[in-house]
């Protein structure tokens, strides 16, 4: 199976933190205690369910925000860009703890082929809610946090079996959430319009937009021919530098801070279709703004 990809930000430098690899699953304990990533962000490129187990922790997507308290959780999809502010519990010395699971499309496919759910065949499509954390989610948690100390020998066919139990326990938790787990594998049709406009400054290649629409790639090409009269990688290179047209024009960010914010991937290769799109590299735009002035 493939390696799931944790958010690099979380496990590397400056702050190492705990790390677990489980076959198609990785699990981050998050502690912090007065640290400057108190406020970030990253892209997800696999499901992230999070449990915040002291202080609080509001995230960012688009224009919801969720924010999760003590002993709560929120189940996110892939192909995200969050943002987050942590706050710790001034009970326990300002201190934020929580863990986070990511989870792959292979890991939730074999847990519906063995668990025997049925999908559940509804327009309906599952809302993104906090939710309370049961006293069974509770007392895995803490389990699982036992792994992290280095302590124990990891048997990681134990694990995978508690990660199980774990999925168990939120499709018994409420009908919602269990639509939601359905629903990250196999989504219903989407909005291509909200799809592209939640989604145009994400780093995300067409299949990634193609799920997320709930769409096969062949058909979110067609279907997204039929609305816009052109080609979905046309429209997102124009919609991107008009973007950063606009934040060129309207802040003092850094060219490649406005570059990777607006979803491509590296500063050279922003600069070049700048330059093919308007004429002028983005430096050298600027300073024709600067000369206006």
């Amino acid at each position: 199976m493939k390696a799931t990809t944790v958010p690099q930000e979380l496990i590397g430098a400056p702050f190492y933190r705990k790390h677990l690899s489980i076959d198609s699953m990785d699990v981050v304990e998050s502690c912090a205690h007065n640290e400057a990533d108190q406020r970030g962000g990253m892209f997800l490129r696999d499901h992230m369910l999070l449990f915040v187990l002291e202080g609080v922790n509001r995230i960012t997507h688009g224009k919801r925000i969720y924010t999760v308290f003590k002993n709560e959780m929120v189940l996110l999809k892939k192909n995200t860009s969050i943002t987050y502010d942590k706050t710790g519990s001034a009970d326990t010395g300002d201190m934020y703890d929580s863990v986070m699971f990511f989870l792959k499309d292979e890991f939730l496919s074999d847990f519906m082929k063995t668990s025997g759910i049925k999908t559940i065949k509804t327009e309906e499509l599952a809302s993104v809610n906090v939710m309370p954390v049961t006293e069974p989610l509770l007392s895995f948690i803490t389990s699982i946090k036992a792994y992290f100390n280095g302590t124990a020998k990891i048997d990681k066919g134990l694990v995978r079996i508690k990660i199980t139990e774990l999925l168990y326990d939120l499709a018994q938790t409420d009908h919602n959430l269990l639509l939601q787990l359905i629903q990250l594998k196999k989504q219903i049709v989407g909005d291509i319009a909200h799809v592209i406009e939640e989604n145009y400054m994400n780093p995300l290649k067409l299949v990634d937009l193609a799920y997320l629409s709930g769409r096969s790639l062949a058909s979110f090409k067609r279907d997204f021919n039929t609305i816009y009269k052109t080609s979905p990688a046309q429209f997102l290179k124009e919609k991107r530098l008009n973007k950063a047209k606009e934040l060129l024009t309207t802040t003092d960010w850094p060219v490649t801070e406005i570059g990777l914010s607006v979803g491509f991937e590296n500063v050279s290769h922003f600069v070049r279709v700048y330059k093919e799109f308007s004429g002028t590299t983005p430096t050298e735009f600027r300073k024709t703004l600067a000369y206006k002035d």
